[in-house]
């Protein structure tokens, strides 16, 4: 009989243990945690470190690390204002700030990392890209870390984390052989651009030449026609003045044209006698 007591006493005591461990968690200096119920959570506020306590078997405890986290970002090649490549490859600190926007929107510290990877590379970008090459190395490195610093942070914001720091760990030029590659491209590029415009600047010019060449041999042919009708019709007019003052002096005057057009060096004219052209010659 004191045995099935005791049997019993002690199922009642691993039952009570079993039900208290399901009800007690502990949360660490270093972690804050929240209570998950059917996978949601049931409060507002995440647990401050110490001894807490939760519904047994329905619910459970989900830990965070609120110690500020470090990943690094692969290196990658940036083009900068100036069209110059370089190699960089930086790090990221962040922290989790709010455990329940953070579960709620990422989950897991894997999640953020690959999600604050994108945001911060993105945020570097452009921020390099708007910049020259000697800006990005000397000069406004540090005003470019506080630019994408604040920007990538307001991003991450709704996330429940906060971007502690970004900071480039090294810069490298990239393989030699593309740079020539993408030098020689974009200079080709230049060359044919400036080709194009000269040759259409070549074609304008000597269009607008050509127009202005016709439009002046029109205005001289046109002027030579009046100059020419008009001197036509004063010397109609002399000629019928001449005929009308002395017709037979005219007549002699036009003679010896005809003689000066019809008898040149070794011509023979065959004429009667009685032919008008000779007239003045008998």
């Amino acid at each position: 009989m004191n045995q099935r007591v005791l049997i019993s006493i002690a199922a009642v005591l691993a039952a009570a243990i079993l039900v208290f461990s399901q009800c007690v968690f502990f949360v660490g200096e270093r972690e804050r945690a929240i209570v998950l119920q059917l996978g949601e959570a049931v409060e507002n506020e995440a647990r401050t470190p110490g001894l807490n306590f939760k519904l047994p078997f329905i619910q459970n405890a989900v830990f965070f690390d609120k110690r500020i986290l470090v990943f690094e970002i692969a290196k990658t090649e940036s083009l900068t204002a100036d069209l110059k490549a370089f190699e960089i490859d930086n790090y990221v600190c962040w922290q989790i700030t709010d455990p329940l926007a953070f579960y709620r929107s990422l989950r897991s510290e894997h999640t953020a990392e690959d999600r604050l990877r994108n945001i911060v590379y993105s945020q570097l970008r452009a921020a390099i890209g708007s910049r020259e090459l000697n800006e990005v190395v000397f000069s406004k490195r540090t005003d470019i870390m506080e630019e994408v610093l604040k920007k990538a942070d307001a991003q991450a914001h709704d996330y429940g984390v906060t971007i502690v720091d970004v900071r480039i760990k090294r810069t490298d030029l990239p393989n030699r052989q593309a740079i020539i590659n993408r030098m020689n491209a974009e200079r080709t590029r230049m060359a044919n651009k400036y080709r194009y415009e000269g040759e259409s600047e070549d074609r304008r010019i000597r269009s607008e030449a050509e127009m202005q060449r016709d439009v002046i041999l029109a205005q001289a042919n046109r002027g030579g026609i009046v100059i020419r009708g008009k001197a036509e019709a004063k010397a109609m007019d002399i000629y019928a003045a001449a005929l009308a003052e002395d017709p037979e002096f005219y007549e002699f005057y036009k003679s010896l044209e005809i003689y000066r057009k019809s008898f040149k060096d070794n011509t023979r004219v065959i004429l009667s006698d009685d032919s008008g052209l000779l007239k003045f010659m008998r």
